[in-house]
């Protein structure tokens, strides 16, 4: 007797499909990652000596790391400060890259020109003006403009709405976390491209069905985007907070602070610690970031 044949479930397709996903990064990973981050680990546990005919190592065990921890004096605070940073550009980049994705999946004219404004940030960034940005003119202006006076209004200088604000009773953290996102807007801007573009793909996957069904029942649009939109898309924003950090993170000035130490002053066991130590406070954040927020993503199956 001759059975049928039973085909894979949809859950097995799926597993599937993610699998064949991830092989052309699992086999790019073993060919040109894998052989330079065993490198770097055992740099971090020696001391490297450059001269004319190669390097030799010298084994220094842990103390890179120490030096790194308790005696380099800027290694702490930069990564502090790095941190912080990314604290307040992660939330306001998810924000307004979810603001202005719902904006451009609307049908208008000139939407395309739109869009690609929007994503022309991220092309200009890696060419000629990401160089011009961090020179030494553009990073002059930056700090003249951003010297501010003493004092509990001295981040709010020139700044009437914000001194309102304080007066008609709104907490202080708050008004300086707004007025750091009015001050934050280029950078902003020009590191949401890719997040909108992937909100953008998010909500157009949206079936057109579900908005007709709440229309029907009554529902404004408010109700629609915070009862379908959001719980929809809700998975691209997990997606969008870990690429928001890791973008963010990797250009800080954590990241220049390694380079520097590597091929400025030559110290590359020095380097590859502080490489590691920033991998795993990166990793330990992130692992609680996607905890906390996984907890409240909907799947809809």
């Amino acid at each position: 007797m001759n059975l049928p044949k039973i085909g894979l479930t949809l859950h097995q397709k799926q597993k599937y499909k993610g699998i064949w996903f991830i092989i052309p990064w699992f086999i790019g990973f073993l060919l040109l990652f894998l052989v330079p981050l065993i490198n770097s680990l055992r740099y971090s546990f020696n001391t490297l000596n450059v001269d004319e005919t190669g390097f030799s190592m010298q084994f220094a065990g842990w103390s890179n790391y120490k030096n790194v921890l308790f005696v380099n004096e800027h290694f702490v605070r930069t990564l502090t400060e790095s941190l912080l940073n990314m604290v307040i550009n992660v939330p306001l980049i998810v924000i307004f890259s979810l603001f202005a994705a719902v904006l451009l999946n609307q049908r208008f004219k000139g939407r395309a020109l739109a869009r690609a404004i929007f994503f022309l940030p991220v092309i200009l960034a890696s060419g000629v003006i990401a160089s011009i940005e961090s020179g030494d003119y553009m990073q002059g202006v930056i700090n003249n403009a951003s010297q501010q006076s003493s004092g509990e209004f001295a981040m709010f200088q020139n700044l009437e709405l914000a001194k309102l604000i304080l007066n008609s009773g709104v907490d202080y953290r708050i008004v300086e976390y707004l007025v750091s996102a009015v001050n934050r807007i280029y950078q902003i801007v020009t590191s949401s491209g890719v997040q909108i573009l992937i909100f953008v793909a998010g909500l157009q996957s949206i079936s057109g069905s579900l908005y007709e069904a709440s229309k029907i029942e009554g529902a404004t649009a408010y109700e629609s985007f915070w009862k379908i939109t959001f719980p929809m898309i809700s998975p691209l924003i997990l997606t969008n907070v870990i690429y928001s950090i890791i973008d963010n993170l990797l250009s800080s000035p954590t990241t220049s602070l390694i380079r520097d130490t590597a091929f400025k002053s030559f110290q590359f066991g020095y380097s590859a610690s502080m490489a590691w130590i920033y991998f795993a406070v990166i990793s330990v954040f992130l692992w609680i970031v996607v905890m906390l927020i996984s907890k409240k993503v909907f799947y809809y199956n």
